[in-house]
């Protein structure tokens, strides 16, 4: 009996630690600014930092990042052409590129989403560990889900039935995936800190992308 594993979601990653002790530096002044933002000040007066996920402006004009940048537009780039996409007729462009830091105090963290008309997304971790937040990916087929069944029990690695996959990152981890997928971020216990950047691309035409 053959195998044929058709529609699968395709996750690319990588160690990049090159980029963390530069990034992480660049970051400090976005996640500093993210916590002196009025509404954050007025809460970690009232409640404190508990629970907190601070996200800074945009890092897409910021200099420092410009390798960074180069390097993740060219994976999106590659990452669309391995599935098969005639990327002659595009051409990659960010729609966003924030960096992100869950609160000290834990609790800090991201329910299940998927970003909208993107068709790359993206993390690059600075600060985690085995006892931080991670990411989880979910099943992305509704069908899939409307028919689930009970799995093996004690079965280790990753299997054609799993509904999430939990993720654990490294300083240095970098993952590629389709904004299409949903994910979310457990809930941080704040015993170390937790620090990543983030990012959306889009496949633009390229007759399309004279005028932007």
């Amino acid at each position: 009996m053959y195998i044929n594993n058709y529609f699968n979601t395709t996750i690319w990653s990588e160690q990049k630690p090159e980029f963390i002790k530069s990034l992480t530096k660049s970051t400090n002044k976005y996640i500093k600014n993210a916590k002196n933002f009025s509404e954050a000040k007025a809460h970690i007066k009232k409640f404190g930092d508990f629970g907190r996920s601070y996200h800074s402006t945009p890092l897409t004009k910021d200099n420092n990042f410009i390798d960074f940048r180069n390097y993740i537009g060219e994976k999106s780039w590659e990452y669309l052409d391995h599935q098969g996409y005639d990327m002659s007729q595009y051409t990659t462009m960010f729609s966003e590129l924030w960096v992100q830091e869950f609160a000290k105090k834990g609790g800090g963290h991201h329910s299940s989403h998927i970003h909208w008309n993107q068709h790359v997304s993206g993390f690059y971790f600075l600060k985690c560990s085995d006892k931080t937040s991670m990411p989880i990916f979910h099943e992305p087929r509704t069908g899939a889900r409307s028919t689930k069944l009970k799995m093996k029990p004690n079965q280790k690695g990753v299997w054609g039935g799993n509904e999430l996959i939990h993720v654990k990152p490294e300083p240095g981890t970098l993952i590629i995936f389709p904004g299409f997928l949903e994910h979310e971020f457990s809930v941080d216990y704040g015993i170390e800190p937790f620090r990543f950047i983030h990012w959306n691309i889009q496949a633009i035409p390229k007759e399309m992308a004279k005028d932007v």
